[in-house]
């Protein structure tokens, strides 16, 4: 009865696994003239992983001015969880080849302006088929975090297409494979065709960025 006890008592003390809707959160971008959003994830207190054309223009790959942007995590249409202005953007390497955007490498990481108080969510590296889930702030919902499960796919060339309705405003979301402790961010929501998703799945670069924020 004691060693039971005992193990009770250790499992509880173990960390729980934070809701991943509080580092889900919407990333804005509203300017002179214009607004939009995307969906961006806190990887770190102060990074958040997104889509690299959130940041950028396709067109020509310039930086859309940072100044326009802020994170806000945890964002249910009344509170959220913590919100910051971005104070920098890395861009992946190979997101724009010789000026042409290149939607197998669209992955950005935006740094924040302060650190939140908001537990990041792991990265790592997962294959289809799954079961996938799917997290992004909807166009049509714009203030509510859309989770979708139990999302299947395919490998087609470097990107994964998932067999789950997503939106624009989604861009930049994460896509989890796992449950609880086991659960991890392995790709990025890049586009929709067809209401189905397209992503990128996290690859060596992204693994190294993060693993130099540690060091």
């Amino acid at each position: 009865m004691l060693r039971v006890l005992l193990l009770a008592l250790a499992a509880a003390l173990l960390p729980v696994p934070a809701p991943a809707e509080d580092a889900v959160g919407r990333l804005n971008l509203a300017g002179y003239r214009h607004r939009e959003m995307c969906t961006a994830t806190l990887v770190a207190p102060d990074i958040a992983l997104t889509a690299a054309h959130c940041v950028t223009t396709p067109a020509d790959g310039y930086l859309k001015r940072i100044g326009d942007m802020t994170f806000v995590a945890g964002w249910d249409g009344e509170h959220h969880a913590g919100a910051a202005r971005i104070k920098s953007v890395t861009v992946h390497p190979k997101a724009y080849d010789n000026g042409r955007f290149d939607i197998a490498h669209d992955i950005a990481l935006v740094t924040l302006d302060q650190l939140l108080e908001v537990a990041p969510l792991p990265v790592g590296i997962g294959v289809p088929p799954g079961p996938m889930t799917l997290m992004g702030y909807r166009r049509s919902v714009p203030h509510r975090l859309t989770i979708t499960p139990l999302c299947y796919g395919d490998e087609t060339g470097p990107l994964w297409r998932l067999r789950c309705r997503v939106e624009p405003g989604q861009s930049g979301g994460p896509v989890f494979l796992g449950e609880d402790r086991a659960r991890r961010i392995v790709a990025v929501i890049a586009a929709v065709v067809e209401e189905e998703a397209i992503v990128v799945p996290v690859d060596s670069w992204l693994l190294t960025q993060l693993a130099n924020l540690r060091d």
